[in-house]
């Protein structure tokens, strides 16, 4: 699925908060490795942060 940049900045936004507050990281990362928006972003590429995006459904004008 293709996000716009704003979903982008809200799902790493909400899972980096979810890191910062202890959340366990769901990648394998390095020992020294404990920044929140790093960790949410390599998430997010990988693919595994399990937040959804719902968006209204577009119709067409006059319907």
């Amino acid at each position: 699925m293709d996000y716009t940049k704003f979903e982008r900045a809200a799902i790493i936004g909400a899972r980096a908060l979810q890191l910062a507050y202890g959340a366990p990281p769901l990648i394998k990362v390095g020992a020294g490795v404990t920044d929140p928006l790093f960790l949410s972003e390599k998430e997010f590429e990988e693919g595994v942060i399990p937040i959804v995006v719902l968006r209204k459904a577009r119709t067409k004008k006059g319907e």
